[in-house]
């Protein structure tokens, strides 16, 4: 099929939006002059896509009703049974539905994408078959996944599994909420300012935000590369170890992956903590916003440790309050260009592109008074500044990423671990239908200043539940130096089968 030609209208709103001025006249000489370009274009269109075969059967699945679905976490049930052995022979799974799965909808909890079937994989969804586990089906996620709260979804807020009516986490809500209820075993998640690890933190589980790149991106709804993250969400940490066993490491498509450093992270459970040492983040304690009893069973954690034989000490680092801001313009500016004006895939990179999630999310700009609100909110930020300032900030922010990289890299070359609250404070109420838009913009972002820093550094971080008040969980935050997710699985094992958290 021929690619439509443009017309002479077409063409010189083209001519004009590129600042040149040119005579009619001139214009049409040009358009003579395209006819091989747009030979070359036909040509592509005709050849068929080059992505990978399907492997493993599975039907559509069904939507849910709510009397099945009490927490609003599924969007979709589709039962795919993965090979007859593995590492994870027996597990169920749940993807957060950014994921694609081949011939299961997929709308990233958003009514712009709803309707939309991949015709892939993603390179995670294979490795969990090939293992052995059993997909049971998608989970919602915040619309687009900007939010760390879990109100925005366009199907209704999903609710905290230990308190209804209040925050599962954002953005990977639905994974977090499925797992920590007990009708998964393991789930997937996607972190690009804390959404693996901030729903972890609100229900109670442990998530990995393992390395930049060890963990391919290939077949995820993108955000912005330099922050993209995928990875587990479990109830246990041997779970999450064996399942970013099975996760990690290069698959020739991702340009994420740079020589990731793979390990056997299921031998470091029982290590034990003697002789380890760790390092309580003082700057990441008492924000504004945090809450005392956060802080304080996050401190008694870091003495459990220093009980079981780690060497415990408080250093301070004044660099890691400026991760948030220095987080602010690559997400913004960074998600504004590439998930939204270059619709989710956008330029410049080698890989597998999904041109059919390509084909289907570009139909936003007919819906955009659909979006979220703090999806709107991250949109205009973005687009005011690379309007008027042309990139500077993002660009600026890239380079002050690695000043903060070679900061936390100083200090854990000190320490092996960083300890720090995941969050400031417990699950919050999920906003009213009708609330103000401020409140649904501060339940979104107000939690982020411990995550975001380590999306743009890449460290790997976990979030381990550590507590308990007011019936809602609390998490503390190990961070290690990069390909070093050993060190956090051992602690995290040791932390788990030293203490009950929950009476903590």
């Amino acid at each position: 099929m021929a690619v439509a030609r443009p017309t002479p209208e077409q063409m010189t709103d083209i001519v004009d939006g590129l600042g040149m001025s040119l005579s009619p006249e001139r214009i049409a000489e040009f358009m003579d002059l395209m006819a091989g370009s747009f030979a070359a274009y036909d040509l592509v269109e005709s050849l068929p896509d080059y992505i990978p075969a399907v492997k493993y059967p599975r039907t559509p699945g069904v939507f849910p009703p709510a009397s099945e679905n009490k927490l609003n976490a599924w969007y979709v049930k589709s039962e795919v049974k993965g090979a007859p052995e593995g590492k994870l022979k027996g597990k169920t799974v749940a993807l957060k539905d950014n994921v694609c799965l081949a011939g299961v909808p997929m709308m990233n909890g958003a009514s712009s994408l709803e309707g939309y079937v991949p015709n892939l994989d993603a390179t995670i969804v294979t490795r969990l078959l090939d293992a052995g586990a059993t997909i049971m089906g998608k989970a919602h996620c915040e619309y687009f996944c900007f939010s760390g709260g879990s109100h925005t979804n366009a199907s209704g807020p999903v609710h905290n599994p230990h308190k209804m009516g209040y925050s599962a986490g954002g953005s990977s809500s639905g994974s977090a909420a499925l797992v920590a209820s007990g009708e998964v075993d393991l789930a997937i998640g996607g972190d690009q300012g804390g959404s693996i690890r901030i729903p972890a933190a609100y229900c109670g589980i442990y998530g990995m935000k393992a390395t930049h790149g060890l963990v391919p991106y290939t077949g995820v709804m993108p955000i912005e590369s330099t922050i993209d993250h995928t990875g587990p969400m479990t109830a246990n940490v041997a779970d999450n170890a064996l399942m970013l066993e099975v996760l990690a490491g290069e698959d020739g498509l991702d340009p994420r992956q740079y020589a990731p450093k793979v390990a056997p992270y299921t031998q470091a459970l029982g290590r034990g903590v003697k002789g380890m040492k760790i390092a309580v983040l003082k700057e990441g304690f008492g924000f504004a916003q945090s809450e005392e009893d956060v802080d304080a069973k996050v401190r008694a954690a870091a003495g459990k440790l220093r009980e079981m034989g780690a060497e415990v000490t408080e250093i301070s680092l004044p660099e890691h309050l400026w991760g948030p801001a220095i987080w602010t313009p690559v997400a913004s500016e960074g998600a504004q260009m590439q998930m939204m004006l270059g619709n989710g895939m956008g330029y410049n990179w080698k890989g597998l592109y999904t041109v059919s999630l390509l084909d289907a999310h570009a139909a936003w700009r007919e819906r955009a008074d659909c979006l979220s609100d703090t999806l709107k909110i991250t949109m205009m930020v973005g687009q005011y500044f690379i309007s008027q300032y042309r990139g500077r900030f993002y660009a600026k922010a890239q380079n002050l990423t690695r000043m903060l990289k070679a900061s936390y890299d100083k200090a854990l070359g000190t320490y092996d671990l960083l300890l720090m609250p995941t969050l400031p404070m417990k699950a919050t109420p999920i906003p009213p239908a009708d609330a103000p838009l401020g409140l649904v913009v501060q339940r979104a972002f107000e939690m982020l200043p411990n995550t975001a820093p380590f999306d743009i550094t890449g460290h790997p971080a976990m979030a381990i539940p550590c507590g308990m008040s007011d019936g809602l969980p609390i998490s503390m935050m190990l961070v290690a130096k990069s390909y070093d997710e050993m060190s956090i699985y051992a602690a995290a094992s040791a932390f788990e089968s030293g203490t009950d958290w929950k009476s903590l």
